[in-house]
């Protein structure tokens, strides 16, 4: 059997990726789903997508972006897009995360992509256990990248986003490697940082910024 021919919408078969949504869709209330990529990044910034969704929309294919390959995401982010009503992204650099901390900087950029939504919604559900600074009612799920169809697809188009940020900053910063590991700690990220010491986009307050491993 051709395993490349088996979809996720087989492996997840009788799943409820909308159980977390329906109730709300059923009264009329928009839900978007919240998730973040970059926050265990050495270098570059946290970015923060929103995506609220429709009740008919058909998106079998999307889950966890981790769980996706890079040519999978991008055909994804097209459908998630044309599906949506309405998609947003919110951006904390990597001087704001100095001044003051991860958690903080990636909640607010959390923020920021909810208040650039087109349409606001009435509840949203946040991947993770912490909660943003709003009166909207909202949710953290634990896993909720695997959870929540709306999680999962934000989660895509923050990934997408953020790879093609790094690529486009690794054309600046060559030596780090970053069209490789978009400004995670890998090995090779660490062994650049040994000979070239940290760039102005580096996290300065990070430990591994400056020890190189």
């Amino acid at each position: 059997m051709d395993r490349s021919s088996i979809t996720l919408s087989e492996v997840f078969e009788g799943f409820d990726s909308l159980r977390y949504e329906r109730p709300y869709w059923r009264r009329g209330l928009a839900v978007a789903g919240i998730d973040e990529v970059g926050r265990g990044c050495l270098a570059g910034p946290v970015i923060a997508a929103a995506v609220v969704l429709s009740p008919d929309v058909d998106l079998p294919n999307v889950t966890d972006s981790k769980a996706l390959t890079d040519i999978q995401r991008r055909e994804e982010v097209q459908n998630i897009t044309r599906q949506a009503r309405a998609v947003a992204i919110g951006i904390r650099s990597a001087r704001r995360i100095d001044q003051s901390d991860i958690l903080r900087q990636t909640l607010d950029a959390m923020l920021i992509a909810v208040t650039r939504l087109a349409v606001r919604p009435d509840v949203l559900l946040i991947d993770g256990n912490q909660k943003i600074r709003t009166i909207i009612e909202q949710h953290a799920l634990v896993k909720g990248d695997v959870l929540s169809l709306s999680i999962a697809a934000a989660s895509i188009v923050a990934k997408v986003i953020r790879d093609d940020l790094m690529l486009r900053l690794h054309e600046r910063y060559g030596q780090y490697g970053w069209d490789r590991n978009k400004g995670y700690g890998t090995p090779d990220h660490l062994a650049a940082l040994r000979e070239h010491g940290p760039s102005p986009l580096h996290r300065y307050s990070f430990r591994g910024v400056w020890q190189g491993d």
